[in-house]
């Protein structure tokens, strides 16, 4: 399922105030990009300076003479390390940084042309239709200003219809100069929200025909059709009055602007070219389609499974509703925990696509105690911010804070290793009292010490049968 969300991300304090994107990117060594992975990512420093090479590489390959350019293939990333570990978190994080079109997939759901299932193609289209949604965002933002004027005079002409044009033609002084000024009149009240509890009818388009999906050849291709662009003529200019109040019509009419001043062509073609240039898909769990030739069962799938990403991987075109994309020169990165698999399980091809790999290291108890405390969005921080919006005031004190690490290291030593997830649970059940009577504590400053954490998670902890069931 696709998981990016574009966003600003602050990089380097030298950035443009003007906050453009391209000689931002062109500035940052990799040096930088793990610096700034640091900032979310404990640890992992081999596989973030895989990553930062890669994305360093992408921008020198843009400066090459097109037909140079043209033969630099992407160098395929492998992360190999257990559940946890930061393995997805890396790659969102370099996605967001470069403002690259990134989705996150698991190599598990999809199964083999012929099998019912998922269409491995389909994850090119995810990763346009995101790119799209970049695309469209940033277009927005440009014509938004205009849009929200346009919207306003629409809007001024529902609250006061211009004058007939028999009275405009027969008394064009007085009447028009009476009319502006009541049209000025209503355009200061809105902005000052007087007529907010007022009411418009606004004309809605009817959508009569939903989207759905279509089979060709025999795969499901997850092509949107929507019967109103097939047959234009058909159902042209069949609408329905909604009454909505003045701020509600307002946006809606901002928002059917906004798509008027934006190009759908244009923007379709720009995400193809974005995906084919600087594209990043994530496979998750590929060890799990790892199968030996020749077994029973499931395995046959399994290994049809990788022979059919193997040409996406490779290079192919992959036909979508926005445009034809071409896959060579998207970034793939795959990772797997390989706990009873190798990657010399995978079929050869495939292991040639993925020249570079990187073990992630299991984390101990001081990589706990750096992600309970250093992100910028660490749990502690998240915690803290929660309950402060109940006016209570959380503090941690660092022996706290090491005992929370120390737990949950002994929890995943003695049950499964989940790596940080350990910590939601661990933190969750430590301050599931101070979370439910938060709103009723009299008493607004609470300070978390170690005594504090052993009260609550120690029981829990020494118990393997119920720290099993709990942690």
């Amino acid at each position: 399922m696709p998981i990016y969300l574009p966003e600003s991300t602050e990089v380097i304090e030298s950035a443009p105030p003007d906050g453009a994107i391209e000689p931002l990117l062109d500035t940052l060594t990799p040096r930088q990009i793990v610096a700034e992975l640091d900032k979310f990512v404990i640890s992992q420093t081999q596989a973030k300076r895989a990553v930062a090479v890669a994305l360093r590489n992408r921008m020198r390959r843009q400066k090459l003479p097109p037909d140079l350019a043209e033969e630099v293939a992407p160098k395929n990333i492998l992360m190999i390390g257990p559940t946890g570990v930061g393995k997805t978190e890396i790659a969102r994080r370099l996605a967001r940084l470069a403002q690259s079109p990134f989705i996150k997939v698991e190599a598990s759901k999809y199964t083999e042309v012929g099998y019912v299932g998922r269409d491995v193609e389909s994850m090119v289209r995810d990763l346009v239709g995101l790119a799209v949604d970049m695309v469209r965002e940033e277009r927005l933002v440009g014509v938004r200003v205009k849009a929200r004027q346009s919207a306003e005079e629409r809007l001024l002409d529902l609250l006061l219809p211009p004058l007939p044009p028999s009275v405009r033609d027969n008394d064009p002084g007085p009447a028009r100069e009476q009319h502006q000024r009541t049209r000025e009149r209503l355009r200061a009240q809105r902005a000052e929200g007087r007529l907010d509890d007022r009411e418009v009818e606004v004309d809605v388009p009817q959508k009569n025909f939903p989207s759905f999906e279509v089979i060709s050849g025999s795969s499901i291709e997850e092509i949107d059709i929507n019967i109103k662009d097939m047959l234009p003529n058909l159902f042209q200019g069949r609408s329905r009055k909604r009454r909505l109040k003045v701020p509600e019509a307002l946006a809606y009419l901002v928002q059917e602007e906004e798509q008027k001043l934006v190009d759908s062509e244009s923007v379709g073609q720009a995400a193809v070219e974005r995906v084919e240039q600087a594209g990043i898909i994530f496979i998750d769990e590929i060890d799990k389609i790892t199968g030996r030739e020749g077994g029973q069962g499931p395995d046959v799938s399994r290994e049809g499974v990788q022979r059919d990403i193997l040409p996406i991987v490779e290079g192919t075109t992959v036909n979508t509703k926005h445009g034809t994309v071409r896959t060579d020169h998207i970034l793939f990165i795959a990772a797997g925990a390989f706990h009873v698999a190798s990657p010399s399980d995978l079929i050869p091809e495939l292991q040639g696509r993925f020249p570079i790999r990187v073990e992630l290291d299991s984390l101990e108890t001081g990589d706990f105690v750096r992600i309970l405390t250093e992100p910028r969005g660490s749990l502690v921080k998240q915690y803290t911010a929660l309950l402060a919006t109940e006016g209570v005031t959380l503090t941690f004190k660092p022996d706290a804070v090491d005992r929370i690490a120390e737990f949950a290291t002994r929890v995943n030593e003695r049950s499964e290793n989940i790596g940080a997830r350990r910590l939601h649970t661990v933190m969750e059940k430590l301050l599931d009292e101070i979370s439910f009577n938060a709103p009723e504590l009299d008493e607004k400053t609470i300070v978390i010490d170690a005594a504090y954490v052993d009260k609550m998670l120690a029981d829990i902890v020494n118990d393997e049968d119920l720290s099993r069931y709990i942690l």
